[in-house]
């Protein structure tokens, strides 16, 4: 394995999973809905925002150091949930838990993952993390799920509203994506060029939905992620079942997926904890705002009643600073976890952290701030946001 220290930001990390991960697979991370539009703005939109740079401050002592939901963070950085994670790296999902917990941020698990609950829980000694929930049909198969969420130790639950229909991804659909890929005359080409990616996949049993294999009743193909979609998600997901979740839940309660300040201000009101700004990384409406776009008018609308935080386009520190800065209490990263996970595995976890760490920590500094919790909107450059 080269030396980490010569890997010197994301974009480092997203070009060599590009290389070591099968097509079908790093494609379903690194594409959104149609046209990618939304996707794309996503991160764009965050570089048209401009810093004011400050001199002669006392630089001393700095902190990036700051609480999610009551929670101490070592930055305001979650890992986001991301489907099919143990199909970037073989036992991805484990691999990103034990990165998270080892650097002291939260970790939150798929329920479209390939490790499940009981392996997360199992491999990180019990330590409390997330886990996100889709609304499906089954609603006795969601109620034995949070079970097994709060058996493994979860601390929060991520309820998902945007993702009641799946989003038209092109890439997916032309790739074939299932989980494990079939085994036809393109993927073996594939795959081919991929040994350490096949290495790794040979020497685990965590192949397909560890959540759902062996838990879930009539399921007709389990490998396909469109499929299980189409026959389960639930497109009747409105508030009275965000409400029924939170009282059988009866914990932390995040909602992801907003991006409306009417929707904001119904999230408030339904007694959860957090909200995200999220567009579902562009994967859902094409056509939408970027998340970065969105987040300023709902934390000004809802930010004294609710935490919000954002996901979407956060490829460095300054990503993290620049939402913060707009009303963000946190943030969340998907991609450049991934981009990270399929380049070198849990090494290559806490090397993304690390940068994007450093990159908060020194950014944060040139603006004239020492701690993150005194970061506010006057660092920005006016115009720019």
């Amino acid at each position: 394995m080269p030396d980490l220290s010569t890997i010197t930001c994301i974009e480092d990390l997203r070009v060599i999973a590009q290389q070591r991960v099968p097509r079908m697979f790093y494609d379903y991370a690194d594409s959104g809905s149609w046209t990618e539009g939304t996707y794309r703005s996503n991160e764009t939109d965050f570089q048209k925002i401009k810093l004011r740079q400050r001199v002669a401050v006392n630089m001393e002592g700095r902190s990036t150091r700051t609480t999610m939901i009551g929670q101490e963070v070592a930055m305001p950085v979650a890992i986001a949930p991301t489907g099919l994670t143990g199909m970037q790296h073989a036992d991805g999902e484990i691999l990103g838990a034990k990165a998270a917990k080892a650097f002291g941020i939260p970790f939150t698990l798929s329920t479209m993952s390939i490790c499940s609950l009981e392996d997360i829980a199992e491999a990180t000694d019990r330590h409390p993390f997330w886990f996100q929930l889709y609304v499906m049909k089954d609603r006795d198969f969601i109620e034995r799920l949070i079970e097994r969420a709060r058996a493994a130790n979860v601390s929060a639950l991520q309820l998902t509203l945007d993702l009641q229909i799946l989003g038209q991804r092109h890439k997916d659909i032309k790739n074939g994506l299932t989980a494990p890929p079939k085994m036809n005359f393109a993927n073996l080409m594939d795959l081919a060029t991929k040994p350490r990616w096949c290495l790794g996949m040979l020497g685990t049993k965590r192949r397909t939905f560890g959540n759902i294999a062996g838990h879930a009743k009539g399921v007709d193909d389990l490998s396909s992620l469109s499929s299980w979609t189409a026959q389960q998600f639930d497109p009747t997901l409105n508030w009275a079942d965000v409400e029924w979740i939170k009282k059988l839940w009866g914990g932390k309660l995040v909602l992801k997926g907003i991006m409306d300040v009417e929707d904001a201000r119904l999230a408030a009101a339904s007694g959860a904890d957090a909200l995200i700004v999220s567009n579902h990384g562009g994967r859902q409406l094409d056509g939408a705002p970027s998340s970065v776009a969105a987040l300023p008018l709902i934390a000004e609308a809802v930010g004294t009643e609710i935490e919000v935080w954002m996901d979407g386009g956060v490829r460095s520190g300054q990503d993290v600073l620049k939402a913060r800065a707009l009303g963000a209490q946190g943030t969340l990263i998907g991609r450049s976890f991934l981009y990270a996970l399929g380049a070198y595995g849990q090494a290559g976890v806490t090397r993304a952290l690390e940068i994007i760490q450093r990159e908060l920590d020194l950014t944060m500094a040139f603006c004239g701030r020492t701690q993150i919790d005194s970061v506010d909107s006057s660092i920005l450059c006016p115009g720019t946001f």
